[in-house]
Parts: structure tokens; C-alpha cells; sequence
């Protein structure tokens, strides 16, 4: 984890700024606890990020979470971290799965043509890893089959 006034001055120089959201639920309070404590410490030995903020919130239980469970247990870890291009920043909700985030700086940028194919990149293969792990390819197509509806 990195200061906060380290993480201001990289902000300065053109970094991103974030605030993530982790939520975890599960039967047993400390498979909860503990999955999610791993899951952000992960993230801080991540080299395309740096956590500068660490909330865990304490664990509630959960009546009736889901059709079948009686009782379960929630808990949600804010995160506040920068990241050095918006590319780093997709990979990371990719792979950690926040339930939210927030980009709050800058309000806006430009983006070379170059960060934009290697995020378009980024989310090709995950869909090709979605694709290969079973869980489908192609989600959806816009229009029908003779191109219709293509802009």
C-alpha cells in the first residue's frame, strides 16, 4: 500500500484514480472474512495498481440471500487505488470482479490509439478464456445474420 500523498502526486503526473467495491457472501462467516481479505490483499501485490485506502466493513448476516439458503454472510471491502492507464484498470475489474467502481479522476483524458486496441484486446481474450473454460463464446450479435442493424 502506498501513501496517500504518493498516490496524489501520481494523479498529478496523469494516473487514474478508483474506488472499487468487493462484496463477498457465503454460508460460513469466516470463508467470507477470509476470502475477501485474500482477494484485496492480492490486489495490493498487483503491480498495475496501487492501493493507497482499505475499508472492510464488518460481516452481516444475510436472511434468505438466495432460493434454498436460510442464512448467510455478507461483507464489503472499499478500495481506493490509481493505476497508470486506464488498460491496467480494465484487466483489474476483469480478473478481481469488483461489484462497483468509480472512476473519479481525471473527469476526462485522451486515449491513444494504441491503449484503446490494447484494451480492446484485454476484453477479446476474456471472452475467448469465457469461451474455452465452457462457459460460451459469443454472447450476443446485434442486428441479423445479412449485417442488418450494422452502423
Amino acid at each position: 500500500m502506498i501513501e496517500k500523498d504518493k498516490a496524489n502526486e501520481k494523479v498529478a503526473a496523469g494516473w487514474l484514480r478508483a474506488w472499487m467495491a468487493f462484496e463477498a457472501l457465503a454460508v460460513n462467516k469466516e470463508v467470507v472474512e477470509a476470502s475477501l481479505k485474500e482477494l484485496v490483499d492480492r490486489l495490493e501485490t498487483d503491480e498495475r495498481v496501487k492501493v493507497y485506502g482499505r475499508k472492510q466493513a464488518e460481516t452481516k448476516e444475510v436472511l434468505n440471500p438466495m432460493e434454498g439458503i436460510e442464512k448467510a454472510y455478507s461483507q464489503v471491502c472499499d478500495v481506493d487505488l490509481i493505476s497508470k492507464n486506464l488498460d491496467n484498470l480494465i484487466g483489474i475489474v476483469t480478473e478481481y470482479g469488483p461489484s462497483a467502481i468509480e472512476l473519479l479522476e481525471p473527469t476526462s483524458f485522451e486515449m491513444k490509439s494504441g491503449e484503446a486496441q490494447s484494451i480492446l484486446n484485454t476484453i477479446s481474450e476474456l471472452l475467448h478464456r469465457f469461451a474455452s473454460a465452457g462457459m460460451g463464446g459469443m454472447v450476443f450479435v446485434r442486428g441479423n445474420k445479412s449485417g442488418e442493424g450494422a452502423e
